[in-house]
Parts: C-alpha cells; sequence; structure tokens
C-alpha cells in the first residue's frame, strides 16, 4: 500500500489521539477514499512503527463499607509473624484479610475482625462454600457484621480476580 508522507503523518496524528484500530479503518475509508480490512490497518500501523495506546480504564470510587476496611498491608514483625493478625477492626466496623496462601484444601482464605473485636478464619472451599471458624466455638456475629463482611469479603476477592 503506498501512502503519502501526509497521509502516514495524519494515521500518526490518528494515534496520538488515541483512536482504535477500528475507527483509523472508517477514517481512511472516508478521508482517503481507501477500502482497508482491519487486519490491513493493523498491519499498516505496525509498518510505520506506531503504537495504539491503550483506553485507560476509570478507577472505581471507594464505598464508605470499604473505607472502614484496612485497605493497606500490615506488615510483620519479628513480635507478629502474622500479618493478617494485626488488622484491627475499625470502631463499630468489619475488617477483612486474604491469606496470601490459600490454607490447604480451600480456594481461598483468610481472617475477619467483628465489630464486637471478636475474631474468625473464612474459606472457600472447592465447591465454592463459604466457611467461618471462629475463634470462640459459640461465637454468632451480629446480623449486620455478617452482610459487612459478605460485602467487604466480594470487594476484596474481586480485586484479586476471583
Amino acid at each position: 500500500m503506498n501512502l503519502d508522507e501526509a497521509q502516514r503523518k495524519k494515521i500518526a496524528g490518528w494515534i496520538e489521539e488515541g483512536l482504535k484500530l477500528s475507527d483509523i479503518q472508517n477514517r481512511i475509508g472516508s478521508e482517503f477514499g481507501l477500502r482497508l480490512t482491519y487486519m490491513d490497518v493493523r498491519f499498516l500501523v505496525d509498518d510505520l512503527k506506531l503504537v495504539p495506546k491503550d483506553p485507560e480504564t476509570p478507577k472505581a470510587p471507594e464505598t464508605s463499607l470499604t473505607s472502614t476496611a484496612s485497605t493497606a498491608e500490615p506488615k510483620s514483625s519479628p513480635a507478629n509473624p502474622n500479618p493478617a493478625d494485626a488488622i484491627p477492626a475499625a470502631p463499630g466496623g468489619v475488617s477483612v484479610s486474604v491469606d496470601q496462601l490459600a490454607r490447604p484444601g480451600t480456594i481461598a482464605s483468610g481472617k475477619v475482625t467483628f465489630s464486637d473485636g471478636n475474631r474468625a478464619e473464612w474459606h472457600f472451599d472447592q465447591t465454592g462454600r463459604l466457611g467461618l471458624l471462629p475463634q470462640q466455638p459459640s461465637y454468632r456475629p451480629p446480623a449486620a457484621d455478617l452482610q459487612q463482611f459478605q460485602i467487604l469479603l466480594e470487594a476484596e476477592l474481586s480485586k484479586m480476580g476471583f
């Protein structure tokens, strides 16, 4: 395909504007009168040593529920070798942590601290069932805490691609 220098500069400008290859294909057809396939446009852009820009992904705004959870990774110390135990619950809130390495026989696992200060371990087994193992055997978290735990857990797991 033979393009003159002005046409090449115009295509380079479209790439700089952030146009997608399909948009460039349409513009080449309308402005230059050339009918190209998408693959032809890909090869053309490659031959011109141009790199299309990746679209920016918008960041999701934080919700008020996630602001009560600790989002920073706690640091381990010699006094506290397990960083997940170092996550305190926000006053009146629930905090959730996800283990770096899931417990054996589980897909994902971690710890939760409820608003009353009680802690539990959680896990998802291979069938996708959620298990909750409180430190105190007879402990039952309040219903509001369970709902907040599920919302925070879903948010944490979605960050990890689950």
